[in-house]
């Protein structure tokens, strides 16, 4: 469908602002929190969304006690009875970096060279390290200010999700059929799902989070997480030969038995891999956190199998 330029203005702009908005709110998830969401913090975001639903003429906005945001929009007249869709994203930015007191930063009109970060002079995007920057000179691209993370996984895709929203009401010739908006807590540590109400949604949902204009993906990958811990005995270096167990000697030694080529710097497209994430530890105790990712269960299956023969070992 071709959109004329003052719709396609229109979802810019409010994608645009949108997004420099929500990317200032504190979302992030704690893999450690036992609670849904892990994090109250969450909450703050679902309320503004939740409001901003209503506002845009959602039938229905439910917010519920696990930070799931539900919006309803009727389809426009005549298409009641299309097969209706949902749109979903989430709402949780990853705790692997500080996700507070975000700034984002516009390079306008994107010329091709280094992006630098003003809170940050030693952290540089170039274009040889990133090549898909090219594709996108002449254009505005937003990043963070260089000490936190961006957020825009998945911050543009609520944006996006939202922008549609707006549209849908200012330009009310837009028809659709029944749409289901859902926002979800904690997909970043990977419980996304986990109290997600089947009920509201329908048949049909695409999840925006990643990939490029235009991109459509009809699959996802399936993921384990393994947390593995080695115990050590701690003894005086001095007494220590036959004696002691290193604990962090022991953890370095099983991640180098993990297969090199599959490791997400080997792999791409439908290739599956292990993903050593963290690794911590002393002489007494370590622990290692990987993730496991394939689009075929059955190869994943595998890799389980072989991390359980590595600590049998």
């Amino acid at each position: 469908m071709k959109f004329s330029k003052e719709i396609e203005n229109f979802l810019l702009e409010e994608a645009k602002s949108r997004f420099l908005k929500y990317v200032q709110i504190h979302t992030t998830s704690d893999e450690n929190s036992t609670s849904d969401p892990s994090t109250d913090r969450q909450f703050d975001l679902a309320k503004i969304l939740a409001s901003e639903l209503k506002e845009l003429g959602c039938r229905k906005v439910i917010l519920d006690e696990y930070c799931y945001v539900y919006g309803f929009l009727d389809a426009t007249k005549g298409y009641e009875d299309v097969q209706a869709i949902g749109l979903i994203a989430h709402m949780d930015t990853s705790p692997a970096e500080k996700g507070k007191n975000v700034q984002p930063v516009i390079h306008e009109n994107y010329d091709g060279k280094v992006i630098k970060y003003p809170k940050n002079p030693e952290l540089i995007l170039t274009p040889e390290d990133s090549p898909e920057l090219k594709k996108f000179i002449g254009m505005d691209i937003i990043t963070s200010s260089g000490d936190t993370l961006l957020g825009a996984d998945d911050k543009a895709g609520i944006a996006e999700i939202m922008a549609a929203v707006a549209a849908w009401q200012k330009f009310p010739f837009l028809d659709h059929g029944p749409i289901v908006i859902c926002f979800t807590p904690d997909e970043e540590i990977g419980r996304g799902t986990k109290n997600i109400n089947l009920e509201y949604l329908p048949a049909y949902c695409y999840t925006f989070d990643g990939g490029e204009i235009g991109e459509l993906e009809i699959e996802c990958f399936d993921a384990w997480k393994a947390n593995i811990q080695f115990n050590g005995i701690s003894v005086h270096p001095g007494y220590a030969k036959n004696r002691m167990v290193n604990a962090i000697e022991i953890a370095c030694r099983f991640v180098s038995q993990i297969p090199e080529a599959e490791t997400p710097q080997h792999t791409e497209n439908r290739e599956g891999f292990y993903h050593l994430y963290h690794l911590e530890g002393d002489c007494v105790k370590a622990k290692a956190v990987l993730i496991l990712r394939d689009f075929e269960s059955k190869n994943n299956k595998k890799r389980i199998k072989y991390l359980e023969q590595l600590i049998a070992t």
